[in-house]
């Protein structure tokens, strides 16, 4: 059922958002720091997670998986928004770091299709 994608969701996001605002109140910042990176990285751990006993039925599988790859764009929209003012205001650093962080990430893109060689991919 798509109900329980949308409940675990929901508690990733409850999870992230205050351990995020608990690391920020740690180092000093008035801020939530990581909250939605660890909602993100939490919620593809219990998306994923495979015990004996605990079986679901291939609908409510469907339902988890959904919300899951639904969650990744909206979160990236969310992070892309956060402080781009405050961002371009502070100089050619944030900018800098912005850039060299997409290009890293376009040129690993080749090294993990590498990886992935000789197994089969999703259509």
């Amino acid at each position: 059922m798509v109900i329980y994608g949308v409940a675990l969701l929901s508690f990733c996001m409850l999870v992230g958002m205050y351990l995020g605002d608990m690391l920020g109140s740690l180092i000093g910042v008035q801020a939530n720091v990581g909250g939605v990176g660890i909602a993100m990285l939490l919620l593809i751990v219990l998306a994923n997670v495979k015990r004996k006993g605990f079986q679901i039925g291939a609908v409510t599988e469907k339902g988890i998986h959904f919300w899951s790859a639904m969650y990744i764009p909206i979160v990236v929209a969310m992070a892309a928004k956060q402080n781009v003012i405050a961002a371009l205001s502070s100089g050619w650093v944030a900018i800098v770091a912005g850039v060299a962080a997409v290009v890293i990430s376009f040129g690993f893109i080749p090294v993990l299709d590498r990886m992935h060689i000789g197994k089969e991919h999703d259509s």
